[in-house]
């Protein structure tokens, strides 16, 4: 298949100070990166549609790099992270589903702690669609902490034939994290889940 034709990219952060509690010493940072790409599947069922991801993965690299540049460069700063799809109505679930792979792969090979799985989510939708993208700790899944999401979206997209591809990046656990579990600090990364 042709490479993903892409109609617009958008980075947003967020620099949260505290949750109402006393304000953190160190502000935690989220990240999200978004791809309004052409949906070359949108109007009608394709059985073969796998070999898709093969040509998402130069985009996620992409995208990956320029999240984590916007989030100041460091991948050891990263602690945290989440990927999502917003598909548009004349495609189908599945679609979205494409995105797991690049998605997914291009921000482990980015980062220096990366064992755990890159949790996601995804939807159909029409433009101004939000998607509430999970996140969760980059080398440990059990760090409750990091059990986070952040709320993505663009006000004129996806059009019907468009998919809405996300990339999110967190710098730290919830601000007032105070649950309990195994802390960031205690997390070994052996398995990708603790």
């Amino acid at each position: 298949m042709p490479e993903p034709e892409i109609r617009k990219t958008a980075i947003q952060l967020e620099t949260i100070w505290h949750e109402g509690g006393p304000k953190a010493e160190t502000p935690l940072r989220k990240g999200a990166i978004l791809a309004v790409i052409k949906n070359p599947f949108a109007g009608a069922y394709h059985e073969d549609i796998a070999g898709f991801m093969d040509d998402l993965k130069p985009l996620g690299l992409r995208l990956a790099g320029e999240l984590l540049e916007a989030m100041g460069g460091d991948p050891d700063a990263i602690e945290g992270y989440g990927k999502g799809a917003i598909v548009g109505a004349a495609g189908e679930l599945e679609h979205g589903a494409l995105w797991h792979v690049p998605g997914g792969y291009s921000m482990r090979e980015k980062l220096t702690a990366s064992a755990a799985i890159v949790p996601s989510t995804k939807k159909l939708g029409g433009p101004g669609t939000r998607l509430d993208v999970p996140i969760t700790h980059s080398n440990a899944s059990y760090v409750r902490s990091h059990f986070d999401a952040m709320e993505v979206g663009l006000a004129d997209a996806p059009k019907a034939d468009e998919i809405v591809l996300a990339l999110v990046m967190t710098t730290g656990p919830r601000v007032h994290a105070r649950v309990g579990g195994l802390t960031h600090a205690e997390a070994k990364g052996e398995d990708g889940l603790r």
